[in-house]
């Protein structure tokens, strides 16, 4: 069974007019870890169920002064569930794409404190301080297709 959701970023990427500040590329890569632990990273179109995808995005400053205090937005894509896995660590996660919080989300039920699941979470965002002119900063997520 292969999952469509590597194509939701593939299709979907914010395009940058002439005008606009930053630009964004993404990318989804097979997350492969060898046999000493090292992470490896496969660009990939489609994955089957189980599959392990880090969606990468690159925001790139078109200007020649800095960008600073912005926000970025990611969406977890259909079909896959996020892992906890982020890059920068700084990330806040929601449940509705509107409210965002600190990593792991949490929330009361029958009057305990507990760990919202990770399937649940919908978007990513990151608080990005300073980009210099002419440079990018870069996020990432990992996902597990279902």
């Amino acid at each position: 069974m292969l999952s469509s959701s590597l194509c939701f970023l593939v299709m979907t990427p914010a395009q940058a007019s002439p005008r606009d500040p930053l630009k964004m590329s993404l990318t989804a890569s097979k997350v492969v870890v060898d046999k000493q632990g090292k992470a490896h990273y496969i660009p990939v179109n489609t994955a089957k169920v189980g599959t392990v995808i880090q969606y990468k995005a690159t925001f790139s400053n078109t200007l020649h002064t800095a960008i600073q205090n912005t926000t970025v937005t990611l969406p977890i894509p259909t079909n896959t569930e996020f892992t906890g896995e982020v890059y920068p660590p700084s990330a806040q996660a929601s449940v509705d794409y509107y409210n965002y919080r600190d990593l792991p989300l949490m929330r009361m039920v029958d009057g305990q404190l507990v760990e919202v699941p990770k399937s649940e979470y919908k978007s990513l965002r990151w608080d990005i301080k300073y980009i210099p002119p002419r440079k990018a900063v870069n996020v990432a997520f990992n996902t597990i297709v279902h």
